[in-house]
């Protein structure tokens, strides 16, 4: 990024630096077009922050003084949480028409209806609750004090039985592929 001229120069070129600077960081991951659309897709959503100087704000925690969230900071999850799916969607398939595939499934009319897994919904219900809650840790599983060690650990144990339990059939390491 620096030897680019870093955040230095017009506009345009900050921009043109972001989009490199993510796009290789997507062909580091791999040599493979759906890495480079991952790459350049948070870049362009990086843009946005850039273009409004916004990129060195929201660095506090989410609804800092409050227990709560406001609509707005929903709406900024739900919209963070949205694009970053879709990006992701690009660095898991195996190609560029398999990610559209899958694209194209999660937005039919199956987006609607009821998991078939329904069992994880709980699991999944308490984990947000336990990262909110949680939300100005480092981590969702940062518990402090030696009163609360024993605590923390069954909680790790949980977490481990959880995965082992509904973690689905195993997949090779995707860092196995270089």
């Amino acid at each position: 990024y620096i030897p680019l001229g870093g955040s230095k120069g017009s506009l345009l070129k900050q921009l043109r630096n972001v989009l490199i600077i993510f796009t290789v960081s997507g062909f580091w991951h791999g040599a493979n077009w759906t890495f480079i659309i991952w790459g350049f897709l948070n870049g362009l959503y990086f843009i946005p922050l850039l273009l409004s100087q916004k990129n060195r704000s929201n660095l506090d925690t989410v609804a800092q003084n409050s227990k709560l969230p406001s609509l707005k900071e929903i709406f900024q999850i739900a919209v963070t949480f949205f694009i970053t799916l879709i990006a992701w969607v690009f660095f898991r398939a195996e190609n560029v028409s398999q990610a559209f595939s899958y694209l194209g499934h999660m937005f039919s009319a199956s987006l609607f209806t009821i998991p078939q897994r329904r069992d994880t919904i709980p699991l999944i219900l308490i984990l947000i609750v336990v990262e909110w809650i949680q939300r100005k840790k480092q981590h969702g599983l940062e518990i402090d004090g030696i009163k609360f060690a024993a605590l923390r650990w069954v909680i790790y144990y949980l977490v481990i039985f959880i995965i082992l339990n509904f973690g689905g059939s195993q997949q090779q390491f995707i860092y196995f592929q270089f």
